[in-house]
């Protein structure tokens, strides 16, 4: 299997919660609209000439992200601050299709994304003027080239944002990170910029209602969302980690890993999740339990 293909062993029917407070019907379709009006403004803004984009500041990029999160009815909240300028590799854990737009808002960066979205009849012209990166997952040979692509991005000095684990996960269990695209930092001698992106509802409770996890449809998700009352979107910037305090990318790799996860326990081994659904029963095996907030890490 390649390394760009880790699995996760959450599953909608397991993992995800039922939303118990859902907004009327009418609110759910008004939030949807909202969102996709914020994305057709942003596709005409990619597809405008470079030198528009150019003169757009980042500020009005980062507000634009935050806008679309909450126009699905998730409200949002940031501590700390990323490097603001200069080459950075930006990491989050991934749950979400809403942690693309959130990891935005700290910093806009390249995104790493499957290069099947670059082939999409519709978005993969505007994805790819974006700028993204795109892996091909399934072919482990072109793994070096992808490296020396992000290290070439991080070189001159673009902000490059990725999901380390690889695949996303409910929220309560989470994946190890994978060692390759950390090489790319250490090949361009750049920080990295840890990011921990959690979801509440209320204001204790940890929420799996926005993951996006397993068979789930894109739709499927969309709505669970929209419907939801009271989703909190809590993004926490971890201190940076700094070019040359690691010597190779496992190292580095893992002092990510723990600032983004440090105070939950050890990922969960993908059979015990699986055979035993801890994700459904909260239980510390998978993750945090519910109703706990931790602060360390």
């Amino acid at each position: 299997m390649s390394g760009w293909l880790p699995l996760a062993p959450c599953t909608p029917a397991a993992c995800v919660d039922r939303t118990r407070a859902a907004a009327a019907v009418p609110r759910a379709v008004l939030r949807l609209t909202a969102v996709a009006v914020l994305l057709l403004a942003g596709i005409a803004v990619v597809l405008a000439p470079s030198g528009l984009r150019r003169r757009l500041p980042a500020v009005l990029v980062r507000r634009w992200c935050r806008w679309v999160v909450r126009a699905a009815g998730v409200r949002v909240r940031v501590t700390g601050a990323a490097v603001p300028r200069g080459g950075l590799l930006l990491v989050a854990n991934h749950v979400s299709w809403l942690d693309i737009p959130l990891l935005a808002a700290v910093r806009p960066a390249r995104m790493l994304a499957k290069s099947e979205i670059g082939r999409w009849p519709v978005a993969g012209g505007p994805t790819a003027r974006a700028g993204v990166l795109f892996i091909e997952r399934d072919r482990p040979r072109a793994l070096p080239g992808t490296v020396d692509a992000i290290a070439r991005a991080l070189r001159a000095g673009a902000a490059v944002a990725a999901f380390p684990e690889g695949s996303t996960w409910c929220g309560r269990a989470r994946g190890p990170f994978r060692r390759a695209v950390f090489q790319a930092a250490l090949d361009a001698g750049v920080p990295v910029q840890p990011v921990r992106i959690r979801y509440r509802a209320g204001e204790r409770a940890v929420s799996t209602t926005p993951a996006f996890v397993g068979v789930d449809t894109l739709l499927a998700s969309l709505w669970r969302v929209a419907s939801a009352r009271g989703l909190t979107a809590e993004v926490e910037v971890r201190p940076v980690v700094p070019p040359g305090r690691h010597r190779d990318r496992r190292a580095l790799a893992r002092a990510t890993e723990y600032a983004v996860h440090g105070d939950q326990g050890k990922a969960p081994s993908k059979s015990m999740c699986a055979l035993r659904g801890l994700c459904r029963f909260h239980t510390a095996g998978c993750g945090q339990p519910e109703g706990r907030h931790s602060k360390g890490g």
